[in-house]
């Protein structure tokens, strides 16, 4: 396929979006009156082939992109709970730890999730332009600690391969960065964006990481696999960032298949995320209890491979902080008593086998 082609596939796609409820499909209907309130406030977009993973109204795929009521019916959670805007020394930057930042270069998608923790930045243009991407780029300039550098959004493979390759350049210019990451969703949302002209780019720019986002088994179809295999076989790590998210994934056995299912694609699973309290996604939420049910029905159940890290981003942008399932029950003499995944207690000693020195 020539170069032109390539673009014209995944621009063709992307053109030929819903960005309205009344162009749905008859039988995905939704009430129209409703549905235009909440896209006045949270827009949508589903591309064709997104739209085509729907198997029914409902659904896993479905509850994911098409607008629904709850969005501005309930007012629990904050826009910004995570205190991104807080944490923004310019715009688009967000430095939240020490040594590495996410910089924001997109405000649009190839699918607009009704559960993103950036509803209120996603798919509005203005946000982010040409003017914060420069300033984002100075500020990392001149901030030798940041030697880690996230590309965030928005999704920043939608932008085209020429402002990709300058931005990717730019950074890697910069002295003390030494680590450029990727956060796209297109792997899962829109795969023919993974041409053959974009990988040989994006390996220019080793070392070079692509986290990218699944959350159900049945959005890892072919075309998917076919992306994340043509970036693996360019050298470029791939790790899912999962989000719980209840009526979509929060049963252990659909986690555990999406877990398995990513190995098989090459993409190790990364992070299971706990749903940020975002303003309009209450409907998503799930208990921890349910988490640790899940966490503990991967651990042991199925290769370590396919164990993420669970973790809550703390509200008021405090950081992530990884969550296990209670192994340790307690010290019995000089033995850690824990329980393995079959439920079964075990002894081990606390000082490498040899008594406590008096």
């Amino acid at each position: 396929m020539t170069v032109a082609k390539e673009m014209q596939t995944w621009k063709r796609i992307l053109a030929d979006s819903i960005m309205r409820p009344e162009d749905l499909p008859p039988w995905l209907e939704v009430e129209g009156a409703n549905t235009r309130q909440v896209i006045a406030r949270y827009p949508m977009r589903v591309n064709p082939y997104y739209l085509r993973l729907i198997r029914r109204k409902g659904d896993a795929i479905y509850r994911q992109c098409i607008p629904d009521p709850r969005e501005i019916a309930d007012e629990a959670g904050t826009e910004d709970p995570l205190n991104e805007e807080g944490l923004s020394p310019v715009q688009g930057v967000i430095h939240r730890y020490p040594d590495r930042v996410a910089f924001l270069v997109s405000s649009t998608c190839a699918v607009y999730c009704r559960f993103c923790n950036r509803k209120r930045k996603v798919g509005r243009p203005g946000t982010i332009g040409e003017a914060s991407i420069g300033e984002g780029i100075a500020y990392i300039r001149s901030n030798s600690q940041i030697r880690d550098v996230l590309l965030s959004g928005g999704d920043p493979l939608l932008l085209s391969d020429r402002k990709l390759q300058g931005l990717l350049a730019e950074l890697r210019s910069i002295p003390h960065v030494e680590i450029l990451r990727i956060g796209t969703r297109v792997p899962c949302t829109l795969p023919q964006r993974i041409t053959p002209r974009l990988v040989s780019m994006l390996k220019k720019f080793h070392p070079l990481y692509l986290h990218t986002h699944f959350n159900h088994p049945e959005e890892i179809t072919s075309e998917a696999a076919a992306a994340c295999g043509a970036l693996a076989d360019a050298g470029i790590p791939l790790g899912c960032q999962t989000v719980l998210l209840k009526g979509v994934n929060d049963s252990p056995d659909t986690m555990k298949l999406l877990m398995q299912k990513l190995l098989t694609i090459r993409v190790r699973p990364y992070y299971l995320f706990q749903a940020d309290l975002v303003r309009g996604t209450s409907h998503f939420w799930t208990p921890l209890s349910k988490a640790m049910e899940i966490m503990a029905a991967l651990q042991g159940h199925t290769s370590g491979l396919c164990v993420p890290h669970f973790a809550i981003d703390l509200p008021g942008g405090g950081g992530k902080v990884p969550l296990l399932p209670e192994y340790a029950v307690g010290v019995a003499g000089d033995c850690l008593v824990v329980r393995n995944y079959r439920g079964e207690l075990h002894q081990v000693p606390l000082y490498g086998g040899w008594k406590k020195k008096r």
